[in-house]
């Protein structure tokens, strides 16, 4: 790291590499986004060498968070982004490049690394991060440490099971929290409804504003005018998502899940306490465990990424608790 600490966090995401140059106490002092190449892995490297280059100062480290299972820096799968069909060594790839360590972690597990560091999970030793987007990410802070497990698939919550031989998941697999919760399935379900002739008016606005895919904001309107699909869908999602984090809490007793992604900012608090009440029937020890949405927005991953590579550099995970 550089004398004042500033190191640079690199979200990289299905559409969008956002970069950051971040300090040590996690204030953003400039941002970089590039769209996601679609040319393989190779493209994706020199797009974020660009983007570094682009946020200006001399940090000493840089943090990644990518999509998909990490092991020591290599990106196992990642389905989410075009072109990436084997295993690939992303980390070693841009320490070559930046000429400088490169740390790389699972996205979903370096936002909640943020939101721990200095966000809605400050205070925290046990936390699930909830990431509700086209999939649904997960990530775990336990006993005070950022969690990734054995072989670098800890906190896979979108693909915990909650009903056996249930809704087709884009994983391959069947019944995962993902398949009702993930917004891509959410889209696919209202679709195959709205063919059956079940009335809704989410395709219609998001038709009327240009749309090829179902986004956010369009849940949140057509949610506020009472469409009967979209608040039938939601609760679906809702239901889902409190089986698996009620078993979550069992597992690992935990005292706070910070629930982000773009369909929770767009519904905020609401949504979370809906996922905490959902949730409450299947915990067998009770206690203040804090459901609440995460605070850092789109920053999250970067100022994660970021502190991911200050654990890396020696920092005690410790010290970056808020």
């Amino acid at each position: 790291m550089t004398a004042t600490g500033t190191v640079v966090g690199v979200d990289l995401g299905g559409t969008k590499i956002a970069v950051a140059l971040v300090t040590a106490g996690h204030e953003v002092l400039a941002r970089h986004r590039v769209p996601t190449p679609a040319g393989g892995p190779h493209a994706v490297v020199d797009a974020i060498v660009e983007a570094v280059a682009a946020v200006g100062g001399a940090p000493g480290h840089v943090g990644v968070g990518a999509p998909g299972p990490i092991m020591d820096g290599v990106v196992m799968t990642a389905p989410n982004l075009p072109g990436w069909r084997e295993p690939f060594p992303l980390a070693d790839r841009l320490t070559d490049r930046l000429e400088r360590p490169v740390t790389v972690g699972n996205d979903a597990n370096v936002g909640t690394l943020g939101e721990w560091a200095a966000g809605a999970g400050r205070g925290s030793r046990f936390m699930l991060g909830v990431w509700l987007g086209t999939g649904v990410g997960g990530g775990l802070v336990l006993d005070g440490r950022p969690y990734d497990g054995a072989f670098g698939g800890g906190g896979e919550f979108g693909h915990v099971c909650v009903r056996q031989g249930g809704a087709l998941c884009g994983c391959g697999r069947r019944g995962c929290v993902e398949a009702y919760a993930g917004r891509a399935c959410m889209e696919q379900a209202v679709a195959t409804a709205a063919s059956q002739g079940h009335p809704t008016a989410l395709l219609d606005i998001a038709r009327e504003k240009g749309q090829g895919r179902v986004k956010s904001g369009t849940w949140a309107k057509a949610l506020e005018q009472g469409d009967e699909l979209a608040t039938r869908v939601l609760g679906e999602a809702v239901d889902a998502l409190g089986a698996a984090v009620g078993s979550a809490v069992n597992l690992l007793d935990l005292d706070r899940i910070v629930v982000g992604g773009g369909l929770t900012e767009k519904l905020g608090q609401d949504l979370a306490d809906r996922v905490a009440a959902a949730a409450r029937p299947y915990m067998l020890v009770p206690g203040d465990r804090r459901v609440v949405v995460a605070e850092l927005g789109d920053d999250s991953g970067v100022v994660g990424a970021a502190a991911l590579a200050r654990a890396a550099a020696g920092a005690s995970p410790a010290a970056f608790e808020g």
